[in-house]
């Protein structure tokens, strides 16, 4: 790993970069111009972990990188801010290590530091150690979350101490509209919040038009997309494996008053086999498959993409939105889905400034006969 080197003013040509890249690699297919979507160039992350080193009586945050004169050696990186945390994280830091210093209880064994912030500025801070956590450090952490006015977690090995709640409230302005999130520690939410606000509105743009038909997702986490699609399709049922997300989905639905769409907890692979026909249980029935007309599917598979059995499920469906965090797995698909489908639709989204990491979102329509 190498971290990441900000610097702002040469961020329109690191973009640019990824724009000829993306273009040159997926230029067989044809596609129309490619939607470029920027970050802000700094302080765009609003998670971030970092390990709590100690020399002597210091202590700093640190991250690791790979010693390139010797690779299976890596450096330790003192961070005494990080340009690509969100500002709060950044205005965090130093009050937050300035608080450890102070604490024999607080600061001993204590070896990494989690953040996930928000736009509005929310903090949780979780507090992770190689000791049992006991009544001493829960007094010092709960007058340490009132000083700087955040929420605290505390974690070590089969214990997990909620001094308030486990969930920062997520606020984003999509198309005048806005939409409510539930983001709980330690489970997957997009680091980028003003990405996120650009995904939201690229995939609310190329479902348009869609309220006489339904929409199935698979993949859908904490309803993310759900919650924003909803309003664009008669009936939304979203699928998804991770139990913690299914249960954040669901309180982001209520949170959004959303009343046309439904989170079941279930593999895509799960949910495949039900289509065919598969009773599976009650959780099949209760889904009530043959009530819904799905034209569209929306999919937002993880790095290692999609397997050939869940393109061909794909292929089946007359639109098809593709949300890929790895360009090189959504090409490898892209060779068999471009058998039925075209693109008509075509973005790039920069989650990850200053890495090679590229966010793609594909439009995908069937070939007419």
């Amino acid at each position: 790993m190498s971290i990441p080197v900000v610097d702002p003013e040469r961020y329109d040509q690191q973009l640019a970069a990824k724009r000829e890249r993306i273009s040159r690699q997926f230029e067989r297919f044809s596609p129309p111009p490619l939607e470029v979507f920027a970050s802000p160039p700094s302080h765009y992350r609003q998670r971030c972990e970092f390990r709590l080193w100690h020399e002597g009586d210091d202590l700093f945050f640190a991250m690791f990188e790979v010693d390139p004169d010797d690779p299976k050696h890596k450096r330790v990186i003192r961070l005494d801010d990080y340009p690509v945390a969100s500002g709060r994280i950044n205005e965090l830091m130093p009050r937050l290590r300035k608080a450890l210093l102070a604490s024999d209880v607080l600061r001993r064994r204590l070896f990494q530091v989690e953040f996930l912030t928000t736009l509005s500025g929310e903090a949780l801070v979780t507090l992770i150690y190689h000791r049992p956590l006991d009544e001493a450090w829960e007094n010092e952490a709960r007058r340490l979350q009132q000083a700087l006015d955040i929420l605290i977690i505390g974690r070590s090995r089969k214990q997990r101490l909620v001094l308030e709640r486990d969930h920062v409230w997520e606020r984003l302005e999509v198309e005048g509209r806005t939409f409510h999130y539930q983001q709980v520690e330690n489970s997957f939410t997009q680091p980028n919040a003003e990405v996120s606000r650009a995904m939201l509105t690229w995939a609310r743009d190329v479902t348009r038009g869609s309220q006489s038909s339904d929409l199935v997702e698979l993949y859908c986490g904490n309803g993310n997309f759900t919650v924003a699609l909803a309003e664009n399709f008669r009936r939304v049922l979203a699928t998804e494996i991770s139990r913690t997300s299914v249960a954040s989905a669901q309180q982001n639905l209520a949170a959004n008053g959303i009343d046309n769409a439904v989170v079941g907890r279930m593999s895509a692979e799960e949910f495949a086999a039900a289509l065919k026909g598969d009773k599976g249980g009650r959780r099949v029935t209760e889904m009530a498959l043959a009530e819904y007309d799905f034209s569209t599917v929306l999919v937002d598979p993880p790095r290692a993409g999609l397997d050939e059995a869940s393109c061909r499920q794909l292929s089946e469906y007359s639109r098809v939105v593709y949300i890929s965090c790895n360009p090189d797995t959504l090409e490898q698909n892209l060779e068999s889905l471009s058998r039925t489908h075209r693109i008509a639709r075509f973005a790039l989204f920069d989650q990850f400034p200053w890495t090679h990491h590229c966010e793609c979102g594909v439009l995908l329509e069937r070939h007419v006969a």
